[in-house]
């Protein structure tokens, strides 16, 4: 009887030893906020992967919506309306999200600056618009986020000027990955992926190995300049390929100077690793602006994020805790994932 009974026990292990291991991997895209959005989460139950998956989804939709400058019904286009003639009153979030981009102003001595619109709403990329220098002269001292006027009584937001406007492109995709990853977190899912166009955190790792995020080559769309191997952190990549337009041999891309209402020129990309996609999202974009020298220090400043700036030669430059990272053969492209 004793054999039947240790067979017996070996056959329920067998059989209970894959099930309690299976899983998959689920994934899906959609094109969300301006860019395509990518969530991809490993769970053993398909049901609660696809929940997980969407509710994310519908996070970047709700967002969109309270975020979008171009959507009329958006708090962020009523303030844009409203702002220079009245406190407007706004929800919480948006006070919060806007208090954050003032944070980063401040930290970047004006790098960051979400009043860029004040000049940046002139540019069409798609169009191949860009302004005049005299309307850049008429906008370009509208460019100054000491023109928000934030109270936290009325929890409303004021603009000293008329004519400012505000754009959150430099960190709402951030804020969005970051409320995004919290949701498959909530079903107790411990690994998980959610990308956009340049911002991406992850949940745990790739099952037992790093998730690796390759580094877009500027002037290579099929290639990559790095591929890293990254577990539970955030990313960000502000580059002067995402929207951009050529005339007369210079590059106009969407990563204005406050300073200057023109595009920032020193660099071709910088990619941010941090503890959330918020602060790599602003970070990578406030270090576009610094430039090279000015932005590594800044970076190596900070302690808590590494960089990866490519400048306009082309090459690479890394952060003090990146100094092992070496440049890829952009001509054999490897998959980010």
């Amino acid at each position: 009887m004793k054999w039947r009974t240790v067979l017996l026990c070996t056959l329920l292990v067998a059989l209970l030893l894959p099930l309690s291991s299976q899983g998959a991997w689920f994934g899906q895209q959609a094109a969300i906020m301006g860019t395509r959005i990518g969530v991809e989460v490993w769970h053993e139950d398909e049901q609660t992967a696809n929940r997980a998956i969407e509710s994310v989804l519908e996070e970047f939709h709700r967002l969109d919506q309270a975020l979008s400058p171009y959507i009329e019904t958006s708090e962020l286009y009523l303030v844009n309306d409203r702002a220079s003639y009245q406190p407007v009153p706004i929800s919480k979030e948006f006070y919060g999200l806007l208090e954050t981009s003032q944070t980063y102003s401040q930290l970047t001595d004006g790098a960051f600056d979400i009043t860029f619109a004040s000049a940046g709403h002139q540019y069409d990329y798609r169009k191949e618009i860009k302004p005049t220098d005299e309307a850049l002269d008429q906008t370009r001292p509208l460019i100054n986020y000491r023109h928000l006027t934030l109270d936290p009584d009325s929890q409303s937001v004021h603009f000293k000027q008329t004519g400012v406007r505000i754009d959150l492109g430099g960190i709402a995709k951030g804020y969005a990955v970051d409320r995004g990853i919290q949701l498959p977190e909530q079903l107790r899912i411990e690994n998980a992926l959610i990308s956009t166009g340049g911002d991406s955190r992850m949940l745990g790792d790739h099952r037992g190995r790093p998730w690796h995020i390759g580094v877009q080559a500027p002037r290579d769309e099929k290639a990559l300049a790095a591929v890293l191997p990254l577990s539970g952190t955030a990313i960000s990549t502000s580059g002067d390929y995402e929207r951009y337009f050529e005339a007369d041999g210079v590059r106009y891309h969407h990563i204005l100077s406050p300073k200057t209402g023109r595009s920032a020129g020193e660099l071709r990309s910088v990619t941010i690793i941090g503890p959330n996609a918020t602060r790599t999202d602003a970070l990578s974009t406030s270090v576009f602006v610094l430039g090279l020298k000015k932005g590594m220090a800044f970076i190596n400043h900070l302690k808590d994020v590494e960089a990866v700036i490519i400048d306009s030669h082309g090459q690479m430059h890394t952060s003090q805790g990146l100094d092992h990272l070496q440049q890829s053969d952009t001509a054999t492209a490897r998959p980010t994932q």
